[in-house]
């Protein structure tokens, strides 16, 4: 019997060999004989590559809206603390009457308020002056501010009004409460003009606000008049209160440099200026939080996608067994046998990561546009993610064209 390669007086027998065309045919022809098992087993890469793409767009397309929400946001805000305390245990509060005023003044600065939790005392009870209404309790916050506080939170009022510089400036016994509060209280509407105890005080509810873009706690608290509640529980200690600015945008930091001086041009250092944190750090941090998390997801997927293709390319293996001993009788070697194998796995991962790179372009516009944002996919992703599901479909082909080279023959034929 004379095997490839052997020789015999007079002539050689030519090694077997299989051109690169002879190859993607037979990959190519293999695919096609069941072509519902080779769509359902690029399924797994098609899930795992679209994810990826997606992922990825999605993520650079959130970071670039956050990048916007923290400029409009995050950037426009000041807070001034009083740290008088700090410098001189006599100095009392740092905030002059007219700290509003002086702030407001300034280029850039849309609203400010100096603001502080009153100290009410451990035993004094919130309630509501209603008739079944909801519990009372002493842990819930009352917060003397200015109007210019609530202006610079930009809250949603859901009912009724905020109160005005008149009614700070008169003293009047009014208050607004967060929606927090409210639905604690039993408040559900104005209609009936509710009024709060606060101790043995009451104060007329004028407006219910259900939302803001700053200083979130205040949907938890009582909001009085700065006027009234110096009143009726004296100004705040050395350090105890604080000042809210909303600026134009690009202003903050000006803002925060002259802030303390215009407060108190005699004693600068008794106030300290916090600016906004740099929104692209945070835009960074928040973009990288979210890409660790849904590239995990999206490895997971690939995982799945490369077992789906090895459990099928295992067992297309065990079923064409005559037909690799055949290929092998014939002259075909193991390499060439292993060879065909890896090219079925590997277009399969290929045409999987193709069709999932469309899909998570199509997601990535589809969520962008539902939402009026840009979308952002960058180039390199998408150069990417087709590559990567022909790495999983080859990886996955190792081992099954790997023990089809290793059948032999004659057994083979027996089977």
């Amino acid at each position: 019997m004379l095997r490839p390669g052997s020789r015999t007086p007079g002539r050689t027998v030519p090694l077997s060999v299989l051109p690169l065309r002879d190859l993607l045919g037979e990959a190519l022809a293999g695919m096609l004989q069941r072509p519902g098992r080779s769509a359902l087993t690029a399924l797994g890469t098609v899930l795992g590559v679209g994810t990826f793409v997606a992922i990825l767009g999605l993520t650079a397309t959130t970071s670039s809206q956050i990048d916007g929400r923290f400029n409009a946001l995050t950037a426009t805000e000041v807070t001034v603390e009083d740290v008088a305390a700090e410098q001189d245990p006599y100095a009392g509060p740092a905030f002059p009457e007219d700290a509003d005023d002086r702030i407001g003044g300034l280029n850039g600065v849309r609203a400010a308020g100096v603001y502080w939790t009153v100290r009410t005392g451990a035993d004094t009870q919130v309630r509501a002056a209603l008739v079944g209404a909801g519990t009372q309790g002493s842990d819930i916050d009352v917060v003397a501010a200015s109007p210019g506080v609530l202006q610079a939170a930009q809250p949603t009022v859901s009912q009724g009004r905020l109160y005005d510089r008149r009614m700070d400036e008169d003293g009047e016994f009014v208050a607004v409460l967060g929606s927090g509060v409210a639905s604690r209280l039993g408040i559900t509407t104005l209609r009936s003009r509710p009024a709060v105890f606060i101790g043995d005080q009451p104060f007329t509810v004028v407006g219910i606000i259900d939302d803001t873009q700053r200083k979130a706690d205040l949907l938890l608290s009582v909001i009085v008049p700065r006027t009234t509640a110096e009143k009726v529980w004296d100004p705040p200690e050395g350090g105890g209160a604080s000042m809210l600015v909303a600026t134009e945008l690009g202003a903050a930091r000006q803002v925060a440099e002259l802030a303390p001086t215009v407060l108190r041009p005699d004693h600068p250092e008794y106030l300290k200026a916090v600016p906004p944190p740099d929104p692209k750090t945070l835009r960074t941090g928040v973009g990288d939080d979210l890409g660790r998390l849904f590239l995990l997801l999206a490895a997971i997927c690939l995982v799945i996608g490369a077992v789906g293709i090895a459990n099928t390319t295992l067992v297309a293996v065990l079923e064409r067994t005559g037909e690799i001993g055949l290929r092998r009788a014939l002259g075909a070697r193991g390499r060439h046998v292993m060879a065909q194998f890896l090219a079925e796995s590997g277009a399969l991962g290929a045409l999987g990561g193709l069709v999932g790179t469309s899909l998570g372009v199509v997601t990535v516009v589809a969520v962008a546009a539902a939402r009026s944002w840009t979308p952002v996919v960058h180039p390199a992703t998408v150069l990417a993610a087709p590559v990567i599901g022909l790495a999983t479909g080859v990886l996955a082909g190792l081992y099954p064209s790997w023990r089809a080279s290793r059948i032999q023959p004659a057994e083979a034929l027996r089977r």
